[in-house]
């Protein structure tokens, strides 16, 4: 990249405002299109300028990426899927794409999205191309040692979790004992952790993989404090994380709570 402007899609999470400060770091005029459904709004201190814009509403996206002659822009934060089914009132641009695609997956939906900006001469970067230092290592990180059976647990429930998210489905599954308790689907993580916990009550291991063939533009898998509090909250003690492919939100923060909350966190 030559031109030191950038645009940033900022969704839920800390992650948004994490990458927004490493683009400034990294020199960048950082131009932020924030979901008004999920984004924090902690990311108008860190950016350089930003424009609020609802789900469906692509071609204010757009406009406003053209506005500050913004041509590479990055994803970042989950917007969750289940907007689609309340009050979402889409542009002609998204409606537009809605009826293209072959179905509503996240990948075909996020492919829709992002032909739509190249066709506009804007170009979706990767997720991760500033935030190697984010990803996740191998073998025990954060929390106390991993028992026998938590690492049993995570090992069952890899391929389980890869199954799913090879079928778009989700990418993270609940696990006690070796048998599967509760599936991601388009509810999301923290509910689908919840519902393996009430089932599992106490011991409860999650996995979180990346697709197959993760596309690093989007839906790249991320952790961060609120997936742990979740955990506790819900009876679940340790979880594995694909090395390499998942990104650790607020690392320093991720490992106190870790300790705090007595959750092994794992990288497989």
């Amino acid at each position: 990249m030559t031109d030191k402007r950038i645009g940033l899609v900022a969704g839920y999470g800390a992650f948004p405002l994490e990458l927004a400060q490493t683009l400034k770091n990294h020199g960048f005029t950082v131009h932020v299109a924030a979901i008004e459904e999920e984004a924090n709004k902690d990311i108008e201190r860190v950016a350089d300028t930003v424009t609020w814009v609802s789900v469906g509403q692509i071609k204010k996206l757009i406009k406003t990426m053209k506005t500050h002659d913004v041509t590479d822009l990055i994803f970042a934060g989950k917007v969750q899927k289940v907007h689609l089914f309340r009050n979402f009132k889409p542009d002609l641009l998204a409606a537009k794409i809605l009826m293209q695609i072959k179905d509503k997956t996240d990948d075909s939906l996020m492919l829709g999205i992002v032909k739509a900006l190249e066709d506009k001469g804007i170009t979706v970067r990767s997720q991760v191309e500033f935030a190697h230092d984010l990803l996740a290592g191998e073998g025990h990180l954060f929390g106390p040692e991993p028992t026998e059976q938590m690492l049993k647990d995570i090992k069952f429930g890899f391929p389980q979790a890869k199954a799913i998210a090879g079928l778009d489905i989700g990418q993270t599954i609940v696990v006690k004992g070796e048998a599967v308790l509760a599936v991601e689907a388009i509810e999301g993580t923290d509910e689908a952790i919840k519902r393996g916990g009430a089932l599992g009550q106490k011991d409860v291991t999650v996995v979180k993989v990346a697709k197959p063939n993760q596309d690093p533009r989007f839906d790249v898998p991320a952790m961060g404090v609120g997936t742990l509090e979740t955990m506790a909250a819900s009876g679940c003690s340790a979880i594995g994380i694909e090395a390499g492919q998942t990104l650790l939100i607020e690392k320093d923060k991720l490992a106190e709570t870790a300790k705090h909350l007595n959750i092994s966190i794992v990288g497989i």
